[in-house]
């Protein structure tokens, strides 16, 4: 049974950091695309950065690359997504997604495997 669970989100002031994990189980994910999305009450799933679960080619919204950085552990079958400088619209539940695609630039529909999301909050 394949698992993405996702921790490390709360509650953080404006221009602080976050680093969430997906830690990924349950098959292998060697020619996966690790994504990572977030969802806003009443917004659609928006995407926010990927990795290649083999090799190191990673893809931001433009939004979020100054910003964020995602990363993987092979070894601990985990992927991160670490954020700085977070602004009260970073504001989402942030789901963790493993993709199956010939692009890095990630869609959900393009996505098989989720994660139950982990919650971000950013006071101003």
């Amino acid at each position: 049974q394949v698992q993405l669970v996702e921790s490390g989100g709360g509650l953080v002031q404006a221009g602080g950091s976050l680093r969430l994990s997906c830690a990924a189980s349950g098959r292998t994910f060697s020619g996966f695309i690790m994504g990572w999305f977030r969802q806003a009450p009443g917004e659609e799933r928006e995407f926010v950065a990927a990795i290649r679960w083999s090799g190191g080619s990673a893809y931001y919204a433009d939004s979020m690359k100054v910003r964020f950085t995602i990363s993987k552990d092979i070894t601990k079958n985990t992927v991160y997504l670490q954020m700085s400088s977070l602004k009260p619209e970073d504001t989402a539940t942030y789901y963790c997604a493993a993709c199956s695609s010939l692009t890095i630039a990630v869609t959900p529909r393009s996505c098989e495997y989720w994660g139950q999301g982990t919650q971000v909050s950013v006071s101003s």
